[in-house]
């Protein structure tokens, strides 16, 4: 199914703004990601295309059809939240019927829905149990054959790994991206974790105060942000952003360091913008056009990050491969084709 929002807004009795003018449009059998830090209404848009919520202005639309006014029950979608809301006096088995029960589904064929679902999550041991008696992943995975056992067109997920530890979240995301795969269906998934975002998106909309920001595949927004909001968030360790001014072959920070662009992309004019680059992107050399020294350093295993600050006292991220100390001065050359210019809107001026 293709889901289809237009703009969307949701306004609270307390005047706040949960989401504003939001179009997104996720083709059928795609995996969506909204991305963003907490608050950004994530979470909103998707009770709002659940039916969980109503919105204040705009159109929802699965498959061309306006849902928007539709009871939850009709709308044919799954939710997943982040603490897996299960019956906790019911088994396995019965948390997985209970829904099925509700649409008034025959035994006959509740039987054959819940044995596909746990085949599917390898859940057939655990039918007799309790949520108390299951790990936390296993309370996901439950939670997710309750969502996929009737077989929606859609379905939400709201940060359902958020309670798991980091080895048992690396493990349950390759689970849901098989699980999408196999079932077939559209789905759209809130979380605050760009790796989580980067591992399972076909797209991301990255949110920011109940806006969409940016859009794009995985690929297209790392490599290319097209916002500085997008520059700042996405990526791990975090591009750095210096603002200043723009001249010729040159780039002035505010504090006064020169960073020479030759070769690099050229504005028609001069002006006053951020210039960002990804620490990987910073090369340490003998000797380069930008000095500073080492004030702290985090150790990433095959490379260390290194925190610099620079001789007019900006600081930097710098990523790189050796043995460094904190006080070490540094040479660098940051790689011109590598560098991003946005405007004082934030937008990518090339």
């Amino acid at each position: 199914m293709k889901l289809k929002t237009k703009g969307l807004k949701k306004v609270y009795l307390n005047g706040a703004t949960g989401v504003d003018d939001l179009n997104i449009s996720v083709e059928e059998g795609k995996f969506a990601v909204l991305l963003g830090p907490s608050g950004c209404g994530k979470s909103t848009l998707l009770r709002l295309i659940s039916g969980l919520e109503t919105p204040t202005e705009g159109k929802i639309f699965i498959d061309g059809a306006d849902i928007t006014g539709w009871e939850p029950k009709k709308r044919d979608v799954a939710m997943v939240f982040q603490n897996y809301a299960l019956y906790p006096h019911m088994t396995v088995i019965e948390n997985l019927e209970f829904g099925l029960k509700s649409r008034k589904i025959r035994k006959e064929e509740r039987k054959q829905f819940i044995k596909w679902a746990a085949d599917l999550l390898e859940l057939k041991e655990l039918l007799s149990r309790k949520p108390k008696e299951l790990s936390g992943g296993q309370r996901q995975r439950v939670a997710l054959g309750r969502a996929i056992v009737r077989k929606p067109k859609l379905y939400l997920f709201d940060e359902p790994l958020s309670n798991l530890d980091a080895e048992l979240r690396m493990k349950m995301r390759g689970e849901i991206l098989t699980l999408h795969r196999r079932v077939n269906g559209t789905s759209i998934y809130v979380t605050h974790d760009q790796v989580e975002a980067m591992s399972l998106a076909d797209i991301i909309y990255i949110m920011k105060e109940g806006r969409i920001i940016s859009s794009g595949s995985p690929r297209e927004l790392y490599e290319r942000p097209p916002h500085l909001f997008t520059a700042g968030f996405l990526g791990f360790p975090a591009m750095n952003l210096l603002k200043g001014d723009l001249s010729g072959n040159n780039f002035i920070t505010e504090n006064g360091t020169r960073i020479s662009l030759e070769g690099s992309r050229q504005l028609a004019k001069p002006q006053n913008i951020t210039l960002g680059i990804r620490p990987d992107d910073v090369k340490i050399v003998e000797s380069g056009d930008i000095k500073g020294k080492i004030v702290s350093l985090e150790n990433l295993g095959r490379s260390v990050l290194l925190f610099v600050e620079l001789e007019k006292g900006e600081r930097i991220r710098v990523q790189g491969e050796g043995n460094y100390g904190i006080g070490d001065m540094i040479s660098m050359r940051f790689l011109s084709e590598k560098m991003f210019y946005y405007d004082h809107a934030g937008r990518l001026l090339m």
